[in-house]
């Protein structure tokens, strides 16, 4: 016995008709017809009387027809709980520009992976651009993206501001500038620099800040995480949002710090988007709920004066 007899057998009393039965089915009639009765032969019951006028359901067929009914249904139930079970164990591809690695990124998968033991999460760190058509192509299911305020954010996504900060200026611990309250602009120009290659925001925000001079760049690189990694190293500072710098283990331990950005009140973001015409997964939803929550959660402890993220 097979699932698709007893649908093809609820068609027919369904109808009334093998030719109509088999006309929603996308079956021939006699093939239909030879199916159903395959099934009763193996049941040893006469489920439908084949008239001229059509099909009914016979004394016999009309006691099976609910329990036949129910096994569909339990067939159904189980088609649907194994599409879900195979949604929620896909892989869910995160693109990220690699700020707010430690605050948000990190915890946010530890606590995915509890929620979702059976789902692979690839990360692949790397510019805003390249997420952006990553996104529109389909090969990423989500990005993490910095933008300044002042920036007009792209229609093609839907975007989530999952955290708000200032630039900083991420230092060495022992830096000749670690005795001040600040830093300004003058004082960046004259700095060996380790900047954050073109096609970064905060490439972008070093070369408004400083205006028409030269930065002295001593290197540059992919992302904040190498970035603090060399400033650690005393290779030069780097101009960061402080969401990338504030509880890192490099900056809890003292190896690095920071100082704000005199004369510059402009915020940087970091927003989660996914393709606005695109229908997410639930293991894709999951996770963007998470970054949203872990971004309330650090808001709320280290800049509890800036509006948090309302969930969606």
């Amino acid at each position: 016995m097979r699932i698709e007899q007893l649908e093809y057998l609820a068609a027919v009393a369904r109808f009334g008709s093998f030719r109509r039965a088999g006309e929603e089915l996308h079956l021939s009639q006699p093939a239909l017809s030879e199916t159903v009765r395959k099934l009763e032969s193996e049941l040893g019951v006469r489920i439908l009387d084949r008239k001229r006028s059509g099909a009914t359901i016979s004394d016999g067929g009309r006691e099976l027809l609910p329990h036949i009914l129910n096994v569909i249904e339990a067939a159904e139930s189980l088609r649907r709980a194994a599409d879900d079970q195979h949604e929620n164990s896909r892989l869910v591809r995160l693109g990220t520009v690699s700020a707010a690695t430690v605050p948000l990124l990190t915890p946010t998968m530890w606590e995915f992976r509890e929620r979702n033991p059976a789902t692979q999460i690839e990360v692949i760190a790397t510019q805003q651009e390249r997420i952006h058509r990553d996104l529109l192509e389909g090969s990423l299911d989500l990005g993490l993206v910095n933008y300044l305020e002042t920036d007009e954010l792209p229609g093609d996504f839907h975007t989530t501001e999952l955290l708000r900060g200032r630039p900083v200026l991420c230092i060495r611990a022992d830096s000749h500038l670690a005795g001040r309250g600040s830093v300004s602009a003058a004082d960046l120009a004259a700095e060996p620099m380790i900047a954050m290659r073109s096609g970064y925001v905060m490439h972008r925000y070093l070369h408004r800040l400083i205006g028409g001079r030269d930065p002295s760049i001593s290197f540059s690189t992919d992302g904040a995480e190498m970035g603090k990694l060399m400033v650690a190293e005393g290779l030069g500072s780097a101009l960061l949002p402080d969401y990338s710098v504030i509880g890192d283990p490099l900056e809890r331990s003292g190896a690095i710090t920071y100082l704000p950005i005199e004369g510059d009140d402009i915020s940087v973001l970091l927003v989660i988007q996914r393709r606005e015409s695109r229908a997410a997964a639930r293991a894709v939803q999951d996770l963007e709920r998470l970054f949203v929550e872990f971004g309330r959660r650090f808001t709320a402890t280290h800049h509890p004066g800036d509006p948090v993220p309302a969930p969606d």
